[in-house]
């Protein structure tokens, strides 16, 4: 008789079971939704990146991220956009854009020649070394050598990144050595050789140039 009266009850008890336990009941409060998110992550203002002085053209900008299921997957922008390697490229969200203007002129003052952007909004040369025989004038990426030497040649040198070029003249010529750091053309150097005297022109990151032959002398543009 016990067992008979067991059995009703576990009879009546499994009729208040849902029909689906893999449903929620409508009437029940559903779970909060979990993820592998790290909610202790700080919010994405701002972030910098530098590019070395060989960059020129920024042709794509990957981001790499983390789905809700924690797998990594890529999003892509193709640019194909000239840069100036100086100023650094901002990745920003809900940023304003006073604010990135005010984090461009930080990183400007931190930068390596901080008056660099200065130079490049004047719209005329500025002399940064002068001889009796030789004078310096630079604006942007450009460089004007007023002389009357006639040029004999010039090529490139790398690690540090110069330029050089030989000038004609019999005549002794002190050395001579004159730093900008505020500019583009960090140091101008000129020494003494047998029949000519040598300009060399220390730049602040990689270049390519071109010279030109002027009516006064010559105008080197760098790219």
């Amino acid at each position: 008789m016990v067992k008979i009266v067991i059995l009703m009850l576990l009879f009546f008890l499994t009729l208040e079971g849902r029909e689906n336990p893999f449903f929620f009941d409508s009437e029940l409060k559903q779970l909060p939704y979990t993820s592998n998110l790290d909610k202790n992550l700080p919010p994405l203002k701002r972030a910098a990146l530098t590019l070395p002085s060989t960059a020129r053209v920024i042709e794509k900008v990957t981001v790499s991220y983390k789905t809700l299921n924690g797998s990594i997957e890529e999003k892509t922008i193709i640019l194909g956009n000239s840069i100036d390697w100086h100023l650094p490229i901002f990745i920003s969200q809900n940023y304003s854009a006073s604010e990135v203007k005010k984090d461009i002129k930080v990183k400007s003052n931190t930068l390596k020649n901080p008056a660099q952007k200065v130079n490049r909004s004047s719209d005329k040369f500025i002399e940064i070394a002068k001889r009796q025989y030789i004078k310096f004038l630079a604006l942007d990426k450009k460089l004007k050598l007023i002389t009357k030497s006639k040029k004999i040649r010039d090529f490139l040198l790398v690690k540090p990144h110069r330029i050089v070029i030989d000038f004609k003249k019999k005549s002794d010529i002190l050395s001579y050595v004159k730093k900008n750091p505020n500019s583009i053309f960090k140091t101008i150097t000129i020494g003494n050789h047998e029949g000519y005297y040598r300009v060399v022109i220390e730049l602040d990151g990689y270049y390519g140039y071109s010279i030109k032959e002027l009516t006064n002398g010559y105008l080197i543009s760098l790219k």
